[in-house]
C-alpha cells in the first residue's frame, strides 16, 4: 500500500492544526443532519462533545454562510447546500471522508486506506496515516502489484473472471517477497473462493515486515474496499482490525452521500 502519492490525500493527524476548526464544523453539521426537525443546543453539545462556547460560535459561523437555518426546534441544514454546484459536493464527499477515516484510523491505530477500481485500474484514493499509524512504503508501484496486497487482491475478488484476467494480462505477477503468489492458477482460484463476507489479508506478500486486511466497499457500481496495515510485530492485531473495517464499511458510504 502505497504512503502517498498523486492523486492521494494525506489527511491531518491530529485535533488540532488547520482542519480542526473544519472537522468540528463537520461534526456539528452531521449532527444537525440527523434532526430533520430542528437541533437543539443541548443536542448539539451532546452529539458533537465540544464544549457549549465552541458549538455557539460554530453555530453563528454556519448560519452566517447559509450552512445552517435557525427554525423553532433550533437549528436545520441551510439552503447553502441545495445551491452547491457538482464540483462543490464531490468536495464535500471528499472532506467528509478524510473526517471518516481519520476516525477509524486512531480507533484502529493503523493506517487506513479507501481504494476503488475505475477504468480498469486500481487506484489508492485516499490514505489516514499519523506517526503512532504509519503508512506502508510504496516502494513498487502499487497498480501494477494488486496481486500482492490486500487492496489489490479484495478489488480483484469484486471483479468477474474475464476482468481478472484482463486485468493480470496488463499488470503480469511479479515476485516481491518470498510470500508472494506468483502462479496466475493458483491466484485466480484464491480470488474466486474469497468469501465477500471475509476481510482479505496480505501477510508480508507486497512487503516484508507488514501485514494488511481489506474489507468491500459496495455502493451500486462501485468496486471499493477498505483497508489497513500495521508492523508485523502487531500482527496480532490484526483480525480484530478486519472485523472493525467490515463493521465500518457500510456507514462509511452513508458519510460519502451527502
Amino acid at each position: 500500500m502505497p504512503a502517498h502519492g498523486q492523486g492521494q490525500i494525506m489527511l491531518d493527524q491530529g485535533e488540532s492544526g488547520p482542519h480542526a476548526s473544519l472537522r468540528r464544523a463537520l461534526r456539528l453539521l452531521e449532527a444537525t443532519d440527523r434532526h430533520p426537525y430542528g437541533a437543539g443546543l443541548t443536542d448539539l453539545v451532546r452529539e458533537t462533545a465540544l464544549p457549549e462556547p465552541v458549538v455557539r460560535d460554530l453555530i453563528t459561523l454556519l448560519c452566517a454562510e447559509g450552512y445552517l437555518q435557525a427554525t423553532d426546534g433550533g437549528w436545520i441544514l441551510g439552503g447553502t447546500f441545495a445551491m452547491l454546484g457538482q464540483y462543490n459536493r464531490e468536495q464535500l464527499i471528499r472532506i467528509r471522508l478524510q473526517h471518516k477515516l481519520a476516525e477509524l484510523r486512531d480507533e484502529l491505530g493503523a493506517a487506513v486506506y479507501f481504494s476503488r477500481y475505475h477504468d480498469g485500474e486500481l487506484r489508492v484514493e485516499a490514505v489516514s496515516a499519523a506517526e503512532h499509524a504509519p503508512a506502508v512504503h510504496e516502494w513498487v508501484d502499487f497498480k501494477a502489484t494488486a496481486h500482492a496486497s490486500a487492496i489489490g487482491k479484495c478489488l480483484l475478488s469484486q471483479l468477474d473472471h474475464d476482468g481478472r484476467l484482463d486485468h493480470l494480462a496488463r499488470h503480469p505477477i511479479a515476485r516481491l517477497t518470498s510470500r508472494t503468489i506468483t502462479d496466475t492458477e493458483q491466484l485466480m482460484h484464491r480470488l474466486e473462493r474469497q468469501p465477500a463476507t471475509l476481510p482479505v489479508l496480505d501477510l508480508q506478500e507486497y512487503a516484508l515486515g507488514t501485514v494488511c486486511a481489506a474489507v468491500p466497499v459496495t455502493a451500486g457500481s462501485t468496486v471499493g474496499c477498505l483497508a489497513m496495515s500495521l508492523p508485523l510485530d502487531h500482527a496480532y492485531r490484526l483480525r480484530a482490525g478486519a472485523e472493525l473495517l467490515a463493521e465500518r464499511a457500510a456507514p462509511l458510504m452513508l458519510a460519502m452521500a451527502v
